[in-house]
């Protein structure tokens, strides 16, 4: 059985070893009566967000979206002109910022994204979303998703596949696009959150984000937050750091038909070049390993027409 729309539905793909490997993976796990025939649902595909479905240099988009909520709620902090991080974020100075590292991030992060409730933050993340323009592309950060890799949602879903998106992201932050630029339902995004709780405020129930963090998707976190959530080991994984390591090795761990992927973003003209020594998403032992775990290391520069989706698409 050939897959649903093999030959037409990855067009921003060039037609090389990467897309052959994906085309024939599906072919393995949809043949009914095939070896590695997977039903329907256990063909379950994770995806990594930054650096695997949008772009997140030179820095991720959620931590522009903490420095622009910094400059908005300011007024009602005034003690953060004195206070670092805050202060750095207030005076765009960016290398005070970069030498706190991920600490400085979740700072920041728990600071801005806390004190309402989950309705209140997406929309917040939804109007940002409507006027923000990127530093760097001059483009929304929405219009800053991987064509190809819009294709290959589409693709997998085609054929049977249930996608998730697994991120060390924000999951409210997430859901307040997700479906919309990716086709993914905001009950199919695992993500880093806060503490939120239950109260009844004026008589109405409802759900408040405190600044508190509750867990942490990433690395060792993803594989634990998947089997939470899903309580299923999915059968192919997609990522593009070392962040993503092992939820591709807890993926392709698994016994039947399995396949991992990585982004390598190799394309300094058309993105962003960046790999071992970079600041956000960094990629060296994935790098090292991916042939010996049969991991398709995809190259931006070479296996991708496009990056980016037409301005306007």
């Amino acid at each position: 059985m050939r897959p649903a729309l093999a030959l037409d539905a990855l067009p921003s793909w060039n037609d090389g070893a990467a897309k052959q490997a994906i085309i024939a993976f599906v072919a393995r796990v949809t043949a009914e009566g095939g070896p590695e025939f997977v039903k329907p649902e256990d063909r379950i595909a994770v995806f990594d967000n930054d650096g695997t479905l949008w772009t997140e240099w030179p820095a991720y988009s959620q931590l522009f979206f903490a420095l622009d909520r910094v400059k908005a709620l300011a007024p009602k902090h005034p003690q953060w002109r004195k206070k670092q991080p805050f202060k750095a974020a207030l005076e765009n100075d960016f290398k005070t910022l970069a030498a706190g590292g991920e600490k400085t991030a979740l700072r920041l992060v728990t600071a801005t994204h806390a004190g309402n409730t989950p309705q209140e933050f997406q929309a917040t993340v939804a109007q940002w979303l409507a006027t923000a323009i990127h530093p760097f592309f001059k483009r929304r950060y929405d219009e800053l998703v991987y064509q190809p890799m819009l294709e290959l949602l589409s693709y997998l879903r085609a054929n049977g596949f249930k996608t998730y998106i697994v991120s060390g992201g924000g999951s409210e932050f997430i859901r307040a696009f997700a479906e919309r630029v990716y086709g993914v339902p905001p009950d199919m995004v695992i993500g880093s959150t806060i503490v939120t709780k239950f109260v009844v405020k004026d008589g109405e129930p409802m759900l408040l984000r405190e600044p508190r963090v509750n867990f942490i998707d990433d690395k060792a976190g993803k594989p634990v937050g998947i089997n939470e959530y899903l309580g299923r080991r999915p059968i192919a994984a997609f990522g593009n750091s070392d962040g993503d390591f092992e939820m591709l090795q807890w993926t392709t761990a698994g016994k039947g038909a399995r396949f991992g992927l990585i982004v390598h973003h190799d394309d300094a003209q058309r993105e962003a070049a960046y790999d071992r020594k970079s600041a956000v998403g960094r990629l060296n032992r994935g790098l090292d390993e991916a042939q010996s775990r049969g991991w398709i290391v995809v190259s931006m520069k070479n296996d991708w027409k496009r990056v980016f989706p037409k301005p306007g698409l």
